[in-house]
């Protein structure tokens, strides 16, 4: 199927230098992303997972190598650049939630809306994810599964073509994690957006329609999965 890819990475390398020491996090990754995709990037810790993320979701750059975004070139993108590709096409989702206490969950979405381009209201972000009952609650108030959807509702608000997930469940357990999980898919579903999710978890992989498993900064292997599991149907 011969289709444009959203993100096209060729021999990306990634070296941190600390002092004397080299660290290489990433060993020429070559990578094609396309819309509408749920991708699950699977590896232990230190696999190079965060680091293509990030350079993917601008955040940092390669070494080495290229990487574009719907045919724009962001590995000699200006920090200026950057930004706007930030902030109007990609959705940031951590493991921590990083919501402001003082905001109620409307006003922490609303904070984003306000400097997108297209944003869609924060009462209809927070519906997608499922907490439409819980607009004007402060997060002290909500449990760490509400947190982590408030924090989902904030990254879909401006409409990103693209949304990046960073163990998005890794602090929260089974079940909760399971309802994280399916306010990424139903984002990924109601919205077209390119879902990529990196975990550790194994069992998470199944929902995805494909997968990709990194080892020692290298892609090691990509299928697509036959049928999609709902997160409904996964426990770990």
């Amino acid at each position: 199927m011969d289709r444009e890819a959203v993100f096209r990475a060729r021999g990306l390398t990634k070296v941190y230098r600390m002092g004397e020491i080299e660290v290489v996090a990433l060993r020429g990754v070559d990578l094609d992303l396309y819309a509408g995709e749920f991708v699950v990037l699977l590896g232990p810790s230190g696999s190079g997972k965060s680091t293509l993320l990030n350079i993917l979701g601008g955040l940092d750059s390669a070494t080495s190598g290229e990487v574009t975004y719907a045919g724009h070139d962001l590995a000699r993108a200006t920090e200026r650049e950057l930004t706007g590709f930030r902030r109007d096409h990609v959705g940031f989702v951590f493991q921590f939630y990083n919501l402001i206490p003082s905001l109620t969950a409307r006003e922490n979405v609303a904070a984003v809306t306000e400097i997108a381009r297209a944003p869609m209201k924060p009462e209809e972000a927070l519906e997608v994810v499922g907490m439409g009952e819980r607009l004007d609650h402060f997060p002290a108030q909500l449990s760490g599964g509400e947190q982590q959807r408030v924090a989902i509702a904030r990254a879909i608000a401006k409409n990103p073509a693209v949304l990046l997930c960073d163990e998005p469940t890794g602090a929260l357990d089974s079940a909760t994690g399971i309802v994280v999980l399916e306010a990424l898919e139903s984002a990924n579903r109601r919205l077209g957006t390119l879902t990529v999710v990196i975990t550790h978890n194994v069992v998470i992989a199944e929902m995805a329609d494909r997968v990709i498993r990194m080892a020692d900064g290298r892609i090691a292997g990509s299928e697509q999965n036959p049928t999609r599991r709902s997160p409904r149907e996964l426990a770990w």
